[in-house]
């Protein structure tokens, strides 16, 4: 089959809102034998490019001036005069001045000619605007487009609001400073790295007034987002991030199981990781621009958990695609992450969810997830699983399945 531009009639790109609808008709025009996936160079990037060749499909990372060499130069496709593809795994980077370049109508016009699936991953609602991604982006999305806004705690059906729903387990609101009576965690943005956390820990009203305070003077935080923080109890345990993913093509042909655990992971942050490194009597000495640490992440490890965790851990898979389904039409489609804690009586708390691809997975970047692995008999990592996906429904003529 040759190559077919994919176009949109006006109406469809002007819409105030980028209808289901209109992405399935934009994808019955892709040529499916030529697809490419693309995605924000960021985040989980990788996974989804190595995933996407592995699979036989063509890879584009969407890329900012300044951070581009990493996708154009050291993970750039090198071919041999046999077409064969020799090392890397980015096709092609589309460079912009900023990350919303790649909004543009004319850029989405592009993509739509390259049969480019779009994946959905938090770089790409963090630099390009949440209002952009739901309503001016005329690109079929491999999952769920309206599920994005969730991740913004205090909107409307927000991701607590979905757990409520589903019946999962979170941990408690605290009303205010003043009601703080045990250690918990006040969520806000970071003041200078937009992206990043501000959060701190403390278990007493004194406690929060002090450690506000340095986190002001100090420039991490900002009053605006101190005065709208989330306050929640601390649950005190290891942090496990479970990498599901849910199957429509499964769903439909009935030929397995459409919920799967691909693998969990856990992170590294700065300066979190260093403070637990130091001697308690050392980091009673520590000067206020030190003492009090922050948890801007910077990397991500592999885990696994006890067998005997298992059950649950697929209960709360469950529930929470139900919930979606029930709440946010058509509900999860492909990747989403349950970031949890794990308590002393061996409850999971889920403290935040990724209606997305998550931030951890290029710990499995080749070598896959243990358990997406042993369900799948190869290296399975969540982007591998992506196209996958997205192959297994071209074969099926089921694209419109996996699209928003």
């Amino acid at each position: 089959m040759g190559p077919r531009i994919a176009a949109l009639c006006p109406t469809c790109v002007a819409a105030a809102v980028i209808s289901r609808k209109a992405m399935q008709e934009a994808v019955a025009q892709y040529d499916a034998d030529a697809l490419a996936l693309a995605c924000v160079a960021s985040h989980s990037g990788l996974d989804v490019y190595d995933g996407a060749v592995d699979e036989g499909l063509a890879s584009i990372a969407v890329a900012q001036a300044g951070r581009d060499d990493v996708y154009a130069r050291y993970f750039a496709t090198l071919r041999g005069k046999d077409g064969r593809r020799l090392r890397g795994c980015v096709d092609e980077t589309w460079t912009y001045p900023r990350y919303d370049g790649v909004m543009a109508e004319p850029e989405q016009a592009k993509l739509r000619q390259r049969n480019a699936l779009w994946v959905p991953n938090r770089a790409w609602t963090s630099y390009c605007g949440i209002d952009g991604v739901e309503d001016g982006f005329a690109v079929p999305v491999v999952g769920s487009r309206g599920m994005l806004r969730s991740e913004d705690r205090g909107v409307p059906k927000d991701y607590y609001w979905l757990l409520q729903q589903a019946g999962l387990r979170s941990p408690p609101k605290v009303a205010g400073p003043d009601d703080i009576d045990e250690l918990v965690i006040v969520k806000l943005h970071h003041a200078k790295k937009k992206l990043e956390r501000g959060f701190f820990t403390c278990a007493s009203t004194k406690e929060y007034h002090e450690k506000a305070g340095q986190l002001l003077k100090a420039g991490v935080i900002e009053a605006e987002s101190l005065a709208k923080a989330r306050i929640e109890r601390y649950v005190i345990g290891p942090v496990f991030n479970f990498n599901f993913f849910y199957s429509p093509v499964s769903e439909r042909s009935g030929d397995a199981e459409p919920l799967e655990l691909l693998g969990i992971d856990w992170r590294f942050e700065s300066s979190l990781d260093g403070h637990v490194r130091i001697p308690a009597p050392q980091q009673m000495t520590l000067p206020p621009h030190q003492i009090v640490p922050e948890m801007t992440v910077v990397g991500h490890n592999t885990a696994t958990v006890r067998e005997s965790l298992l059950g649950k851990v697929f209960e709360m898979g469950e529930k929470w695609v139900a919930a979606s389904k029930e709440h946010y039409d058509p509900g999860i489609i492909g990747p989403f992450c349950l970031q949890t804690c794990v308590d002393k009586d061996m409850n999971f708390w889920i403290y935040d969810v990724a209606p997305r691809i998550g931030g951890g997975t290029n710990v499995h970047v080749a070598t896959g997830h243990p358990y997406g692995n042993a369900l799948w008999r190869t290296n399975m990592s969540t982007g591998r699983r992506i196209a996958l996906e997205v192959r297994r429904a071209a074969e099926q003529d089921m694209l419109a399945s996996i699209v928003t």
